[in-house]
């Protein structure tokens, strides 16, 4: 067959490995580990979905190979512990019996152990190490290696890498980049030994240079090693790009595979897992400048999705691997996707961090757009019901959609029927803002699922119980979403009051000069759009702080955006009247103006409710989803309508 993406379906040769593809799975942390540091059944169905999807390589991650240095929660491989061998070949097994090649992340987090815990106090218990002595950001002291333990470490990734092969990895990825201990020691910033350690880049390799020797020793010979780092680190003290090109040179002779990622864990979050205000592949020139240098093959990532621009990515020679994480928990089967020619049906990741939120607040993963992350092995396989059912969804949101679809994937003959005029619901409003485009192409997508799978759509098309009573359903789900709030505080009559729906939906005309009130996502989101046209822009937020709704990864880089974009925020304001000049508000117990000769209303929304009460009894089986439940997530409307569909 002709390949849509020729480039990135082509094989590659790794030592004695055949990869059947150039998407790779880039590490990504488990869900269910023991106090041991073993994976349990979870973490195994968690990685095996990646190889399913065709992932060319599926990286577990992360194995700490010296927990005397390195407390943390994540994985840690020794024959100390009964059955944990086994654990880990079970791991191994479920990535290979589908084609994928399992490697594992061999890491030490240094200064920064415990990252993961969800007991932070008791991560100020640990003992923090690295290459010198210093106190980290929040206060906690670090500790400098002996030259003892830097060769106990040494020794510890050997032994790692050994029984990770033992287990049935084919190959290992060493950690060396986003500011962990191998960084740590590659960088100017945190090393300042003065011993053979530190100073020169000649001295500052050397560590790396003694764990990747060490690692070989162990392996053996045609035994992947691939060495994960920041291609440059990204802050003023740290080493740049053309440092990041002589770290790889000089190290390039031990490994097999130079994966190259960007920034550090201290200063640049958002830069090493692309936010949604940051271009896709923003950290793909950091591969293409390093594989003009060196010889083996070189891996790039950095919010990667879009088939079309990782084919380009490896047509032009800029990396000869894409690397993906969060784009392969939306969507574990983009690369079979990608293979057969569905670039089209693939759902893309929307870079919104709720994965990344949820691992520090429970250990678990949960994707916004993909509701069997972490938990494949609940028995949410999508198969055939038993009896076939007339189903009729009330709603063309995501959450219309995601039901429609899955009940239609279970055999079901599903009907769903939206009111307006096209798919999409709260989705189309992303439209309008730039840094949200992958949550309008969600809904884009998923209409071409729906179609896909055989869902009747019937636009233009108001539900109400006279409308249910002929349709006669088996099963209805009522997934008629929200509306947005009205001002709750007097407005006079000359005054300009929009809401947000009216300027991304209608093209409501804003002045120069705008109030926004409501500080929470959707009145932040707002802000950035009105700002980054130039107008003068006013937040006002009744609360203590703005967007306390986002998860814990998205808000402070959110944060800092508004900060950077220069908008004046009122925060313990409350909003009292809106007249032509603005809002007056209520703020530290006198009121005074806020000006803005437009005001937008982003208080929050409402859900249908009389909509919903209106088809209560429209079917033997009736689910309310989404929205129409209560104003949240789409995270949540997606788990919602999953399950109700997978219900009938």
């Amino acid at each position: 067959m002709k390949r849509d993406y020729p480039n990135l379906c082509k094989p590659l040769q790794i030592g004695r490995l055949t990869l059947r593809n150039r998407m790779c799975s880039a590490p990504l942390g488990a869900t269910d580990i023991d106090a041991q540091g073993t994976p349990g059944p979870r973490t195994l169905g968690f990685y095996e979905a990646r190889a399913k999807g065709g992932a060319a390589i599926v990286t577990v991650s992360e194995l700490v190979v010296h927990p005397e240095t390195d407390g943390s929660q994540m994985l840690h491989l020794s024959l100390k512990v009964p059955g944990q061998l086994g654990a880990f070949a079970y791991v191994a097994d479920a990535i290979k019996r589908h084609g994928a090649v399992a490697s594992i992340e061999l890491s030490h987090s240094g200064q920064y152990a415990g990252t993961y815990m969800v007991d932070k106090k008791g991560k100020g218990e640990l003992h923090q190490y690295g290459p010198s002595d210093g106190v980290r950001p929040d206060g906690i002291p670090v500790k400098a290696l002996t030259k003892e333990q830097i060769d106990s470490i040494v020794a510890a990734y050997a032994q790692a890498a050994g029984l990770a092969k033992r287990a049935g990895f084919q190959m290992c990825m060493v950690h060396a980049g986003h500011g962990w201990l191998i960084n740590q020691f590659l960088s100017p910033y945190f090393n300042h030994r003065d011993d053979e350690y530190g100073g020169s880049l000649e001295n500052r390799v050397r560590f790396a240079r003694e764990v990747l020797t060490a690692v070989r020793a162990e392996v053996g010979p045609g035994f992947p090693i691939e060495l994960r780092m920041s291609g440059s680190e990204l802050f003023d003290g740290g080493y740049d790009l053309d440092e990041g090109v002589r770290i790889a040179q000089a190290l390039e002779d031990l490994v097999d595979i130079i994966h190259v990622s960007a920034g550090s864990y201290q200063f640049g979050f958002s830069v090493t897992h692309p936010s949604m205000f940051r271009d896709h592949g923003c950290n793909v020139y950091l591969a293409r400048e390093i594989k003009k240098h060196v010889s083996k093959p070189v891996a790039t990532l950095g919010g990667l999705s879009d088939p079309q621009q990782m084919e380009d990515i490896i047509a032009n020679g800029d990396a000869d691997l894409v690397a993906m994480g969060r784009a392969l928990l939306a969507d574990p089967n983009l690369p079979n996707k990608v293979m057969a020619n569905q670039g089209d049906h693939i759902v893309r990741c929307m870079r919104c961090f709720a994965c990344m939120a949820e691992r520090p607040v429970t250990q678990t993963r949960r994707c916004a757009i993909n509701p069997r992350i972490g938990r494949e092995l609940e028995g949410l396989d999508i198969t055939p019901a038993a009896c076939k059912r007339r189903v009729l969804v009330v709603g063309g949101g995501i959450a219309g959609m995601v039901a429609a679809r899955t009940a239609a994937m279970r055999g079901h003959d599903v009907t769903l029927c939206e009111a307006g005029p096209e798919l999409g619901g709260i989705l189309r409003t992303e439209q309008a803002l730039p840094f949200k485009q992958d949550m309008y192409r969600l809904g884009r997508t998923y209409e071409v699922l729906c179609r896909d799978a055989g869902v009747h759509i019937c636009l233009n098309t108001p539900v109400d119980a006279a409308f249910a009573e002929a349709f006669d359903a088996d099963a209805c789900i009522v997934a008629v979403g929200s509306e947005p709030m009205s001002m709750p505080v007097p407005v006079s009559d000359d005054a300009r009051v929009v809401n947000v729906e009216n300027i991304y939906l209608e093209g409501a005309k804003v002045t120069e000069d705008v109030a926004i009130v409501g500080g929470g996502l959707t009145g932040c989101e707002c802000a950035l759009l009105m700002a980054g046209k130039g107008k003068k822009v006013h937040l006002i937020e009744m609360r203590e702080g703005l967007a306390i709704d986002a998860n814990i990864r998205h808000r402070p880089i959110l944060l800092k955006e508004i900060e950077e974009a220069g908008i004046d925020v009122r925060l313990n304001a409350a909003a009292v009247s809106v007249s032509a000049e603005g809002v007056t508000v209520k703020q530290d117990g006198a009121e005074r103006l806020v000006p803005g000769t437009t005001v937008v209303c982003a208080i929050g929304q409402r859900s249908r409710r009389d909509a919903v009460e209106q088809l209560r009894d429209a079917a033997p089986f009736v689910r309310v989803v989404g929205d129409a439940v209560r104003p949240s997530t789409i995270l949540n409307a997606t788990y919602e309508a999953f399950h109700a569909a997978m219900d009938i």
